[in-house]
């Protein structure tokens, strides 16, 4: 039986320059889809899933990040004094209990591999999740909560999956398939950002992680890979000898929210879900496409 996973890791130290100048004093992660930031969706999914600690990897300008997780006293008393109960209740159902998330820093950019490496402390010697904010994926059952039940089941490391054009696959870290049953994946091998020409498969890595802790003696290597940077894909790559991957499809929806289109697409598809917005908005929508 595989052991359970309690923590999650969150690599939000990007500086989010797809999105300048919205991105120039306010984190990408703080960027809402419809009324709710990137990050709550995220830290939500994993809460959903039984994570029981959230471990931010941040960089300089991002408190407000830890600021969001916190309470607000005179916006509370405020909503109380106006009797707003209900909103109130609101703000509250979704804080994390004190002392559940706690923050580090990535001081340099130096990818992926070296920011899940900076929360190694936080970690120990169990199991742990990584979620990559800019994939949103708008799920019945959380997205996360996909994978640890799978992962009981497995044991092992577990990645998200899903099909992408070939021409597409410079972009991602692509699997080398040993067996495929059409939701589980047996990996053989790991490629990050192959030249089409020469890709594996076509199913490519996403934003979700569930990693044994061996994983920080290959990080702590610091090999710089694909574009100079610190590889998760190569650290993974380098354990597959001593340790079983499985990669897994899931049921939902995934929007690339680090991606302006990716990011519309998600609140018109997120908005057209809430029955108070649905209908004054498809209106507009029919209105504006004549």
């Amino acid at each position: 039986m595989s052991r359970i996973v309690r923590k999650a890791v969150f690599p939000v130290a990007g500086l989010g320059t797809r999105f300048l100048p919205a991105t120039k004093v306010m984190p990408k992660e703080m960027l809402t889809v419809v009324d709710k930031p990137l990050i709550q969706y995220a830290v939500e999914e994993a809460a959903a899933a039984g994570i029981e600690e959230f471990i931010f990897v941040t960089s300089r300008g991002k408190n407000v990040l830890e600021d969001h997780f916190d309470r607000a006293p005179e916006l509370e008393e405020t909503l109380a004094r106006r009797g707003k109960n209900d909103m109130l209740e609101q703000l509250r159902s979704w804080l994390p209990k004190a002392g559940t998330i706690v923050s580090t820093r990535q001081q340099e950019p130096l990818g992926l591999g070296h920011a899940v490496w900076c929360a190694r402390e936080f970690i120990g010697d169990e199991p742990f999740a990584v979620l990559l904010v800019d994939d949103l994926i708008y799920a019945k059952t959380p997205c996360l909560k996909q994978m640890t039940d799978t992962h009981r089941q497995t044991g092992g490391s577990l990645v998200l999956v899903e099909d992408v054009p070939r021409e597409f696959t410079n972009r991602y870290g692509i699997l080398d398939v040993a067996s495929d049953d059409g939701r589980l994946v047996h990996v053989k091998g790991f490629v990050e950002k192959p030249d089409p020409s020469v890709a594996p498969s076509t199913l490519s890595i996403i934003g979700r992680y569930i990693l044994e802790p061996q994983i920080f003696d290959y990080l702590a290597r610091q090999q710089r890979g694909a574009g100079n940077e610190i590889q998760l894909t190569d650290a993974m790559a380098a354990m597959l000898g001593s340790a079983k991957y499985y990669g897994m499809r899931y049921e939902g929806t995934r929007y690339d929210c680090g991606d302006k289109l990716g990011f519309l697409k998600a609140n018109i598809a997120l908005a057209l879900d809430r029955p108070e917005l649905a209908p004054d908005l498809l209106r507009f929508i029919k209105e504006i496409s004549v």
